[in-house]
């Protein structure tokens, strides 16, 4: 038997300011903020599904993420990016074949929104 399962548990995400990262990633996700911070550098968002977890002791210039590690998914990309414009999200991309278009926290970190 194998110990270890083939499952993602989290993907951590190295922050700057964990209170300011926790608000911003709360607040374009809906998400409550409800949660504590954690050994004062740590916060998980309460995500459906693979969890995300905030780190500030981890943060430094290279560890930025420079290519999207994952994509949150969406069921209507074009709402999705209308909605990331009017929360003046970093947008790096337009909406890409019709799927997909990236973007950057206000810590510099890359990501991604796909359609599912």
């Amino acid at each position: 038997m194998i110990p270890i399962l083939n499952q993602v548990g989290a993907i951590f995400i190295p922050v700057n300011n964990i209170e300011e990262a926790s608000d911003w990633y709360c607040e374009i996700l809906g998400l409550p903020r409800d949660g504590e911070i954690l050994y004062g550098h740590l916060y998980i968002l309460p995500m459906n599904g693979t969890g995300i977890v905030l780190d500030s002791k981890i943060f430094s210039e290279d560890n930025i993420i420079k290519t999207p590690l994952f994509h949150f998914n969406t069921d209507n990309i074009e709402s999705a990016y209308e909605y990331m414009k009017s929360m003046n999200v970093h947008l790096t991309t337009e909406i890409e074949h019709n799927h997909y278009f990236n973007f950057r926290d206000p810590d510099g970190n890359h990501l991604m929104v796909c359609k599912c």
